[in-house]
């Protein structure tokens, strides 16, 4: 992982601050939880077995969300004070993303050749031909391997070759965050405090592995954006890019944080005519988050990444932060 810049680090606090500050009056969604989630089993003996080994098919929705789950449980006392009933638990952003990208039509097949992931065919089938569920297979599969380590697993379908990139860096956080919760749990956070220390260090792991998984897939799963828009691919990887700068403020991934944030993303697929901000199916929230993650990844890419990998000059800055307040201001 590089070490990021202060400059990343003000430039991520300004993003969440500008979407928020904008919808600052709409701050009561609280959303719900994602599709099914009461019909999916909490413990590993939710999954079809064979000769002591569990069986795990990460291309079925209900599979891919039970290790989701699995995950949320097996941590729930490490976290329960960071709010009721598990709410607090900072893996949520995992699940309720995967429950959007489901809910969104963003893990069928869009290349035209099946029909995964189509109410008409198999709805909860997640096609090796999404762009969003190759990236989040990077981010379920892989997360739950590290936590899981001392099972025995078997991923009955496994088209996509994870073995091509070095899995260090997202392992390493994960075993170091499982180390941490199962040393200092009786020890830290008797009373939590508005921002505990817990917190911090948990949100600190979970966003370096979720990073270094991202980094990891973006290669991986960059042929399946041919099947998509312009405008959707164009969205994908301003959001993954948007991630990192999300990622420096340790921005806290529980139950109500992650549904208020995930509110304004796009609630369908873009198609190819769509151009923000004047989307009119799309709230003006939405056409604004869109508007405001694709221009973050224009400069960013124009300035070679340096907002995020090292300093800019102050002319960057000022031109970033113009760019946006005006962007922001108009629409």
């Amino acid at each position: 992982m590089v070490q990021l810049s202060p400059l990343c680090i003000i430039c991520s606090i300004l993003l969440i601050l500008l979407i928020n500050s904008s919808f600052s009056d709409k701050l009561e969604v609280v959303g719900d939880y994602p599709p099914l989630w009461h019909n999916i089993s909490e413990s590993l003996d939710g999954f079809v077995s064979h000769h002591n080994k569990t069986l795990i098919n990460p291309w079925n929705y209900l599979d891919r969300m039970g290790m989701y789950k699995v995950l949320l449980t097996v941590t729930a006392e490490s976290m329960e004070n960071l709010g009721p009933d598990n709410t607090g638990n900072l893996l949520w952003g995992l699940p309720l993303q995967h429950g959007w990208q489901l809910e969104t039509g963003r893990l069928a097949d869009l290349s035209g050749t099946s029909s995964c992931g189509y109410q008409s065919g198999d709805p909860l089938c997640i096609s090796t031909k999404s762009w969003w569920s190759c990236m989040n297979y990077y981010l379920s599969t892989i997360p739950f391997l590290g936590a899981v380590d001392t099972i025995v697993v078997v991923f009955i379908i496994s088209p996509l070759d994870v073995i091509n990139f070095t899995l260090t860096p997202i392992l390493s956080p994960i075993a170091s965050l499982l180390q941490f919760l199962r040393t200092k749990k009786s020890s830290i956070y008797k009373v939590a405090p508005t921002l505990s220390p817990k917190e911090d260090i948990i949100s600190y792991y979970l966003w370096t592995a979720h990073v270094a998984s991202i980094e990891g897939a973006l290669s991986k799963c960059s042929e399946r954006l041919k099947y998509m828009s312009a405008p959707e691919a164009r969205f994908g990887i301003s959001w993954s890019n948007a991630v990192e700068f999300i990622a420096a403020t340790h921005f806290l991934t529980n139950f109500k944080d992650t549904n208020i944030f995930q509110a304004y993303l796009p609630q369908r697929m873009l198609l190819a005519s769509d151009e923000g901000p004047t989307i009119p199916d799309l709230s003006e929230e939405e056409n604004r988050v869109l508007v405001t993650l694709n221009l973050l990844n224009e400069v960013n890419t124009i300035t070679g990444r340096q907002i995020y990998l090292n300093t800019i000059s102050l002319l960057h800055l000022y031109f970033f932060m113009l760019m946006i307040f005006v962007t922001l201001a108009l629409y």
